[in-house]
């Protein structure tokens, strides 16, 4: 993708030396690759064999799911009476 786009940019751009609307499109398409290129899903590369990191996404749903637990357990704690009447409520 980044050689086609290099390539198109190039193309443009000796182009663009007679006439300025394709320096214009050159532009356009640079901002359209930094726009929508790079975060484009591609195939998934699995992280290599005995890393032991997680992937980004993983890690990143691991401290929203912490986050959510302390509130939940900050929530129970301060308002014991609410907890409460949301089991009885659940319960029935």
């Amino acid at each position: 993708m980044r050689g086609i786009l290099a390539t198109g940019t190039l193309v443009l751009v000796i182009l663009g030396i007679g006439d300025h609307l394709w320096w214009l499109a050159a532009v356009a398409l640079l901002y359209l690759y930094a726009t929508h290129g790079r975060g484009a899903p591609g195939p998934a590369t699995p992280p290599p064999a005995g890393s032991g990191t997680p992937p980004d996404s993983y890690r990143a749903y691991r401290e929203r799911r912490d986050r959510q637990a302390r509130w939940e357990r900050r929530y129970r704690r301060e308002r014991p009476l609410e907890t409460r009447r949301r089991q009885r409520e659940q319960a029935r």
